[in-house]
C-alpha cells in the first residue's frame, strides 16, 4: 500500500528574515505532510550571537499561535556552521535527521527541506555516512543562480552561513533539489495582497503580516511594499514535486566567494521555475481555513 502522507522535516533559520514563518505555517497546515520534526537552524553571527536560539524561539511562537505546542517534535540544530568539511557538529537536529532517515524506503522517502544553511544535513552525513544510501531527498533554498543569473550582489546568504556544509552535501551523492536565488526571489507578495488574503485570518494571519512589515522596516534600505516568500518553494516541491521545473546538473563545489566551481559528476536537480500561483493560493487558503476552524471551535 502506498503511503497517503509524505514524511517531512523542515530545517529553518526561522528568525533570520520574515519568509520562513510562512513556509513553516504552510507545511504544518498541509494534511498530506507527516511532519517528523522542525529543526531550529542558525543564521550566522552578522545579526545575532544566538541565532539558532532565536530560530527556536520563533518556531515555538508559531506553534503556540497554531495550538500545536507539544504536538510537533522540535529539535535544536548546530549553533554555528561546521569548521571544515571533515568535522560535524552533533546536535539533536542532526540526530533527528539520522534517525528518521533509517525509516525511509523507496515507496516512502524522507524529505528534508533546508530553508537556511545546510549545516545539520552535512553533520548528519559526517556522523552517519550510510545516510547517503538511504531514500532521502534534500531540498535546499540556497546558492546563486546558474548561467550568469545574479539576483543580488555578493554571496548568497544561506550559502554564506556554511559553505563547508554545502560542499559536503553536494559532494555526497545524495538526492539534492536546489532552489537557487534567481528562483526563490520570484515569490513576491505585496502588502495589499497579504491584507486582502489573510488580513482577517485571526491572530496567526495578523502575526505573519506584522512581522513581515517589521522586518522590512528595520532591514530594507529602499522603498518597499512587498517581500519575496523565498523559502516557500521548498513546501511547494514537497506538496507536488512537479510544481517545479527541475533540471539535472552535475553537482558543483562552492568557492569562498559563493561562485560555482567544478565538482563531482553525481547529479543534482536544480529548480528553474516554480508554480507561484499554486504555492501562494494554497498557502493563503489553508491559513484562512485554519482561522475559520479555530473561530468555530
Amino acid at each position: 500500500m502506498k503511503p497517503t502522507r509524505r514524511r517531512v522535516i523542515i530545517d529553518t533559520d526561522a528568525k533570520n528574515e520574515a519568509d520562513d514563518q510562512f513556509a513553516i505555517v504552510h507545511g504544518l497546515l498541509s494534511p498530506t505532510f507527516d511532519v517528523r520534526g522542525l529543526i531550529a537552524a542558525h543564521f550566522g553571527t552578522r545579526r545575532s550571537d544566538r541565532s539558532m536560539e532565536e530560530s527556536r524561539e520563533e518556531i515555538d511562537l508559531l506553534l503556540d499561535l497554531m495550538d500545536l505546542t507539544g504536538k510537533v517534535p522540535v529539535a535544536n540544530g548546530a549553533p554555528t556552521g561546521i569548521p571544515d568539511e571533515q568535522t560535524p557538529l552533533d546536535s539533536p537536529g542532526a540526530q533527528l535527521i539520522i534517525e528518521e532517515s533509517k525509516l525511509a524506503s523507496k515507496d516512502d522517502p524522507l524529505f528534508v527541506s533546508f530553508l537556511g544553511p545546510l549545516t545539520n544535513m552535512a553533520s548528519a552525513i559526517l556522523l552517519d555516512p550510510d545516510i547517503v544510501n538511504r531514500d532521502v531527498v534534500v531540498i535546499w533554498i540556497g546558492g546563486r543562480g546558474y548561467d550568469g543569473y545574479v539576483s543580488y550582489p555578493g554571496i548568497e546568504f544561506n550559502l554564506s552561513n556554511d559553505i563547508h556544509a554545502a560542499n559536503v552535501v553536494f559532494g555526497s551523492g545524495m538526492t539534492v533539489w536546489q532552489v537557487p536565488s534567481d528562483v526563490y526571489t520570484k515569490v513576491s507578495v505585496g502588502y495589499a495582497e497579504l491584507d486582502e488574503k489573510i488580513g482577517d485570518a485571526g491572530p496567526l494571519g495578523k502575526y505573519l503580516i506584522e512581522q513581515l512589515h517589521e522586518w522590512n522596516a528595520i532591514h530594507h534600505g529602499e522603498p518597499i511594499e512587498s517581500r519575496s516568500l523565498g523559502d516557500s518553494p521548498a513546501i511547494a516541491l514537497m506538496l507536488f514535486p512537479r510544481s517545479g521545473d527541475l533540471r539535472v546538473r552535475p553537482a558543483p563545489r562552492f568557492g569562498v566567494d559563493g561562485w560555482y566551481l567544478p565538482g563531482t559528476d553525481n547529479p543534482i536537480h536544480v529548480c528553474e521555475q516554480v508554480d507561484v500561483r499554486f504555492l501562494l493560493e494554497d498557502m493563503f487558503a489553508k491559513i484562512r481555513r485554519f482561522a475559520r476552524q479555530r473561530s468555530q471551535s
